[in-house]
C-alpha cells in the first residue's frame, strides 16, 4: 500500500511542478482537465473577506436608511444610523429602543439581541480591502474568498437586489450607481453598464492579480431577496408576470377577492428569501439530499449564465485574467445536478482553470454532515467547504462534545475522505470558522456539539467573553494539524487577529485593526453578569499564523504530499503524521496530553531533520527521530535541504 502512495506522491509533485512565468498565466491558462481542480486550488491558503465588516475606507460611501429598506426585520428606526466600528458589541445601538413591538417579516417579535443587531452597518467597503492589501501580503495569504457582494439591502447580502451589481455602498459613488442600476433593462445584458462600484471591485481583483492572489466570489443561486427587480415585477403583476415562473409560488393573488392569497416559498421559511423554482420541489426541511433536476425557467438560468461571464471575463475579451479566478456556491446541495452540470460546462468554457466550491455542509442538523461525494466526481465542483475536517479535529483537540481516542480521530480523518478523488481532497477548503460558524476561539472555548446552541439567547451559561489560556493553547494544536493536513487552509478574517464571537451575529464583528482604541466589551445581551473584557489585536496569535502560512509554503509536500499516520498512541495521547514524496518529508506531531512526552518517531529519510514550528531540539539516530514535548503542544519536523 506504501509503495502505491509513494507513486502517487511521483504523480502529484510532478503535476504540481509544472510552472509558469506571470505573464503566461496571464495569457494563456493551463490546460486543466475539465474534471480535475486547478493545481493551484491545492497550494493556497485562504482568507476570508466579509466586506461590510473588514474595514471602512470611505466614510462618505456609507449605508443611508434609503439604503437599507427592505431588508430585516422590515423596518428602519427613525433615529438609525451607522454603528461606531469601535462599538462595546453587545451594547444598544441608540436606535434599538424603536424596536420595541416591532414585528419582523414573518410576524416574530424583534426582541432579542441577534434580531436587532441585523440593522447595525458599520461601513466597510472595498476601499477598505484595498487599504489592507500590505496586511493580507504580511500575513502570507495567497487567496481571498468574498462573502457575497452584490447589491442588497441586508449586511450580509445573500438577499440581492441585483446580482449583476456590487453592492452601491462598497464603492465610492452610491448614488449614481442606483442611477446607472435603474436605468438597465435588468434581463438585457446588452444594456448592462460598469458602476463605481463594478469598477472599484476591478481594480481590487486586479491588485490581488499582481500580488499572485487568487479571488472567488460568493453566490446563491438558490434564492434572491424580496427586493430583487424580478420578484418586486412578481408580486405586482402576479401570474401576468413575465418572471411568473422563475420563483416557487404556491398560489397567486385572486384580483376578485378582498384578500391576499399570495403564497410562495422563502428559503428555509424566511420569507425575505424567496426560492428560485426547480423542476421538481424537495423540501429541504425534512433533511438535505443531493437530487437531479434543473432550473425551472431557462430565462433564469440565462440570467445567470450572463452574470457569471461577466466576472470571470469582465472585458469580454476572451481572457479571463481580469475576473475572478472562481465562485464559492452557496447552499450547494439545494439546487439540483443538472443544472450545476451544465454551471460548470458554462464557467470552465471561459476559464479553464477556475475554481468552483460548494457549500455542502448538513444533511440533518445538528448531527449529520453530508457526504460531499456525489457533487465531487468531477462533473459538478472541485471541492466542498470542508466542515467535515473541522468538526472532527475539534472533537479530538477539544474534547468536545467528549474526549475520542488517537485512533478514533485518525479513523475519522480516513473515513471523510475515503470516498472522494484524491484531487478533491487536496482541493478541499478547510475551514473552522466563517461567518455562519461561531469564531473558533469561542468555538474551543465551550465543549457543546459542533454549532448546536452557540448563542446565549439558545443557551444561557454560552460563554462570550474572552477564551481563557488553554482555549489558544487548543487553538495552536488545532491549526497546526490545519496547515499540514490535506487541503488548503483557510482564515475567517479576524480569526488571525485574536476575535472570539458566538455564532450569528457575533461570528461578524468589525474586524479589531491595531489602529483603533475599541471600547471594553462589558455588556451581556441577557443583562447577565459577566468579565469585562479588553478588544484588540493579538500580536502573538497573528505571528503564530504567519509561522504556519510560511512552513506551508517552504514545504510544498505539505500541499502536495501523500499522508502516513505513523503514530496514533492512544494511551499517551500522542498523533504523528507524515507528509512525504520522493525527496521530501514533514511530520506533524501533537502531544493531547497535559504531561510532556518524549516521542520516538519514524522517519522516512536519511536526511537531517530539524523542527520548524518551536526550534525544538531533536536526536536523529537512523530511522528515527526524538522530540521531547510539553502537554498540549505540537511540533513540525522536516528533512533538511
Amino acid at each position: 500500500m506504501k509503495t502505491i502512495l509513494y507513486f502517487i506522491a511521483v504523480i502529484l509533485l510532478v503535476s504540481g511542478c509544472q510552472t509558469k512565468t506571470k505573464s503566461e498565466k496571464e495569457t494563456k491558462p493551463a490546460d486543466t482537465s475539465f474534471t480535475n481542480p486547478p493545481e493551484w486550488a491545492k497550494e493556497v491558503i485562504w482568507y476570508q473577506i466579509f466586506v461590510e465588516r473588514f474595514r471602512n475606507g470611505d466614510k462618505s460611501n456609507d449605508p443611508t436608511a434609503i439604503d437599507i429598506e427592505g431588508s430585516y426585520p422590515g423596518f428602519v428606526p427613525k433615529s438609525w444610523q451607522i454603528t461606531p466600528w469601535t462599538h462595546d458589541w453587545y451594547a444598544d445601538d441608540v436606535y434599538f429602543p424603536e424596536l420595541k413591538g416591532v414585528t419582523d417579516f414573518g410576524g416574530n417579535p424583534v426582541k432579542s439581541f441577534g434580531q436587532k443587531a441585523q440593522l447595525r452597518r458599520y461601513g466597510g467597503d472595498l476601499q477598505g480591502v484595498l487599504d489592507k492589501m500590505d496586511y493580507l501580503d504580511s500575513l502570507g495569504v495567497t487567496a481571498i474568498y468574498f462573502n457575497p457582494i452584490n447589491d442588497a439591502p441586508s449586511l450580509h447580502k445573500y438577499d440581492a437586489r441585483h446580482w449583476r451589481h456590487v453592492d452601491r455602498n462598497f464603492g465610492p459613488n452610491p448614488k449614481k450607481d442606483a442611477e446607472i442600476i435603474d436605468n438597465e433593462v435588468p434581463d438585457n445584458p446588452e444594456t448592462w453598464q460598469f458602476t463605481e462600484a463594478d469598477k472599484m471591485f476591478l481594480k481590487v481583483i486586479d491588485e490581488f492579480h499582481k500580488r499572485d492572489l487568487k479571488v472567488i466570489m460568493d453566490y446563491s443561486w438558490n434564492h434572491t431577496g424580496h427586493t430583487f427587480w424580478a420578484w418586486k415585477d412578481l408580486v405586482k403583476n402576479q401570474k401576468e408576470s413575465k418572471y411568473a415562473d422563475w420563483y416557487w409560488v404556491k398560489q397567486f393573488d385572486d384580483p376578485n377577492t378582498k384578500e391576499n392569497e399570495f403564497e410562495y416559498k422563502g428559503w428555509f421559511g424566511v420569507a425575505d428569501l424567496p426560492e428560485i423554482k426547480e423542476t421538481e420541489y424537495h423540501d429541504h426541511a425534512k433533511g438535505i439530499k443531493p437530487f437531479e433536476g434543473d432550473i425551472y425557467s431557462n430565462a433564469v438560468k440565462q440570467h445567470i449564465f450572463n452574470i457569471t461571464k461577466r466576472w470571470l471575463d469582465p472585458n469580454e475579451d476572451g481572457d479571463p485574467a481580469d475576473g475572478v479566478d472562481g465562485f464559492r456556491l452557496d447552499v450547494a446541495a439545494e439546487v439540483p445536478f443538472g443544472f450545476w452540470r451544465e454551471y460548470r460546462k458554462m464557467v470552465r468554457e471561459v476559464n479553464p482553470e477556475a475554481y468552483l466550491l460548494g457549500e455542502v455542509w448538513w444533511e440533518k442538523w445538528p448531527d449529520k454532515l453530508l457526504d460531499p461525494e456525489p457533487f465531487l466526481k468531477g462533473d459538478i465542483f472541485d471541492a466542498s467547504m470542508n466542515y467535515r475536517w473541522y468538526r472532527a479535529a475539534r472533537h479530538f483537540f477539544n474534547a468536545s462534545p467528549n474526549e475520542i481516542k488517537v485512533s478514533e480521530f485518525v479513523n475519522k480523518l480516513k473515513t471523510i475522505g475515503s470516498n472522494l478523488r484524491q484531487q478533491s481532497n487536496y482541493a478541499m477548503m478547510n475551514l473552522g470558522a466563517s461567518h455562519d460558524a461561531p469564531r473558533v476561539l469561542t468555538s474551543l472555548f465551550n465543549k457543546n456539539k459542533y454549532k448546536f446552541n452557540c448563542q446565549p439567547n439558545q443557551k444561557s451559561e454560552y460563554k462570550i467573553n474572552k477564551p481563557d489560556p488553554a482555549t489558544y493553547q487548543t487553538l495552536k494544536l488545532l491549526l497546526t494539524n490545519q496547515y499540514t493536513y490535506i487541503g488548503a487552509p483557510h482564515i475567517w478574517a479576524g480569526d488571525e487577529m485574536g476575535m472570539w464571537g458566538a455564532d450569528d451575529p457575533s461570528t461578524r464583528k468589525p474586524l479589531i485593526w491595531p489602529d483603533y482604541k475599541f471600547e471594553p466589551e462589558s455588556t451581556h445581551p441577557l443583562n447577565a453578569e459577566r468579565t469585562v473584557d479588553e478588544v484588540k489585536f493579538n500580536d502573538d496569535l497573528f505571528k503564530f499564523y504567519k509561522k504556519l502560512i510560511e512552513i506551508r509554503k517552504a514545504n510544498p509536500v505539505l500541499s502536495n504530499g501523500v499522508i502516513d499516520f505513523i503514530l496514533s498512541d492512544n494511551e499517551n495521547k500522542i498523533l504523528a503524521y507524515s507528509r512525504y514524496n520522493e525527496s521530501d518529508e514533514v511530520i506533524a506531531v501533537f502531544n493531547n496530553s497535559f504531561e510532556p512526552k518524549t516521542i520516538e518517531i519514524p522517519v522516512k529519510s536519511e536526511k537531517e531533520y530539524s523542527e520548524l514550528l518551536n526550534n525544538l531540539d531533536l536526536i536523529k539516530d537512523k530511522k528515527l527521530v526524538t522530540i521531547t514535548l510539553p502537554g498540549r503542544t505540537s511540533a513540525i519536523i522536516a528533512t533538511k535541504n
